[in-house]
């Protein structure tokens, strides 16, 4: 059964059909770079309600391990049907320039699920650590 690649809308009214992996090196258009941070349309985008375990710099092993299973999970979510960016209230970027968005499905956030099934944290604007 073929599954048609999701339709992201990153600021109105662009829209971009786009299935996402996980980011490598080269040109990041469409990729997912860990639980709380992916690439679309080659803007790098935070996931903004949410923080997510670090695979590039963790501080133990069971923080990599959860930030890898963090990544696999936003990458399945963002794969699975259309969804929006929303904006996060008050701030357009964060402080490594990266576009601050919600990722809204049917008016539910994705990064909802990701804390739901204990693989993030709801943000609250620092971060807690993971060890």
């Amino acid at each position: 059964m073929a599954v048609s690649a999701p339709t992201v809308t990153l600021a109105a009214p662009h829209m971009t059909s786009v299935k996402f992996e996980k980011c490598t090196g080269g040109r990041r258009t469409a990729c997912v770079v860990d639980g709380d941070t992916l690439w679309i349309d080659g803007t790098k985008v935070r996931v903004a309600d949410i923080d997510a375990p670090e695979i590039s710099e963790p501080k133990c092993a069971s923080e990599l391990a959860l930030g890898n299973r963090a990544t696999e999970r936003l990458i399945e979510l963002v794969n699975q049907a259309p969804f929006q960016l929303q904006a996060w209230p008050g701030r357009d970027k964060d402080r490594y320039g990266r576009a601050l968005r919600i990722l809204v499905r049917h008016g539910h956030s994705l990064g909802d699920i990701l804390v739901s099934e204990g693989l993030a944290r709801t943000w609250t604007g620092r971060r807690e650590p993971w060890c």
